[in-house]
């Protein structure tokens, strides 16, 4: 292979293989696959928005950090008979929002694990009372690898599932738990959540719903570069079987695993460290790969301010949220944190237009 004519594949927009995906991730140069990244980045984007760079703010809120799959990359999660084990009541919830409103944002990303006393009245219950205590309460929540949860347990479609959601109040589907999108790697990290297909399936049948999505990877611990090329084919394809009328997959969103104390790290040993260098090759090799996703947030939360800066002279067009409240990564050793005027200040550093988006990746007047 040449990499000069997988560029040029690239720069038209065209779907590279998963041999050429791992062919441009083990031999491009980082400083050609950043250009190449960059310049896919403006070709996706109107001219006046190539300089801008958006940001969110939100609050990661935990219903509970009860969870019977216990991911063995997880040091969140708890047994519902520990000591420290809890569920988020409603007075909490209120005051965690109100908290949120008052510092100028709209968007919670709810999340928890598999509690097995959370069905689906549960959820539509809680969604429900949430956007009656507050108008305009955006609900970005749960997950694919909770919906197929749900579903086995009510015995349900994943489409009646979501549709429930979606009419109780959930606005946005995130894509957590994705993990690497490749059952050999599931087996080992994750065995007891929902297969790469079921993780995928649950991503369309939002689509079809016309539900936004984003979408995750966690790369760094047993994968290999082929199956981080797999996971992002799987996506692309994903996203090329959504109706017209949905925008879909509305961002890929990267980070590396963090083992401290997990259990991962105690069965095999330690892993070495996702170098910065790693990071933002992972980065625009996404940009590459993904010709059908328009959007590339940088994980500063779990990278850093300079790193995530670098990644958006390298595919990425966004920088996430100043996320008032996060207690997964960080249980595993991530611990970055900006606020709102330090974000507004990084993106400005790194050469870009700081703008303030919503949920569906729209610019906030």
């Amino acid at each position: 292979m040449k990499l000069t004519e997988l560029y040029t594949k690239a720069l038209d927009l065209e779907p590279l293989t998963i041999d050429e995906g791992e062919y441009l991730y083990q031999n491009a140069p980082l400083a050609e696959l950043s250009y190449v990244a960059n310049q896919i980045k403006n070709m996706m984007r109107s001219q006046e928005d190539r300089n801008k760079v958006g940001w969110i703010i939100d609050r990661n809120i935990n219903l509970s950090n009860i969870c019977s799959t216990r991911c063995k990359f997880c040091n969140f999660s708890r047994p519902s008979n520990s000591d420290d084990a809890y569920v988020t009541t409603m007075d909490e919830y209120r005051k965690k929002i109100g908290e949120l409103f008052a510092a100028g944002g709209r968007q919670v990303l709810l999340q928890g694990g598999m509690h097995k006393k959370f069905g689906l009245e549960f959820y539509c219950d809680l969604f429900s009372e949430l956007k009656r205590s507050f108008p305009g309460l955006i609900l970005h929540a749960l997950g694919p690898a909770e919906v197929a949860f749900v579903s086995k347990m009510e015995k349900m479609s994943y489409f009646d599932v979501l549709k429930r959601l979606h009419d109780s109040g959930l606005d946005s589907l995130p894509g957590a738990g994705a993990e690497i999108l490749v059952d050999r790697v599931r087996k080992i990290v994750s065995p007891a959540k929902c297969t790469a297909a079921e993780w995928l399936e649950v991503m369309h049948q939002a689509h079809v719903l016309n539900l936004p999505t984003s979408a995750t990877m966690m790369f760094g611990h047993v994968e290999t570069v082929r199956e981080r090329i797999e996971h992002l084919v799987a996506l692309r394809e994903t996203q090329s079987r959504k109706p017209d009328y949905s925008q879909g997959v509305i961002t890929f969103i990267p980070w590396p695993f963090y083992g401290d104390g997990t259990r991962l790290e105690k069965e095999l040993g330690p892993f070495a460290k996702v170098s910065s260098d790693e990071y933002v090759r992972l980065i625009a090799v996404s940009r590459l790969m993904l010709n059908n996703i328009r959007n590339i947030q940088a994980s500063w939360l779990t990278v850093g301010k300079a790193i995530g800066q670098v990644c958006l002279h390298s595919g990425a067009n966004d920088f996430g949220s100043i996320m008032m409240e996060e207690h997964v990564v960080s249980a595993a050793g991530a611990n970055y944190s900006l606020d709102k005027n330090e974000m507004v200040v990084a993106i400005r550093e790194a050469g870009f237009e700081p703008c303030r988006r919503n949920s569906r990746y729209e610019w906030e007047r």
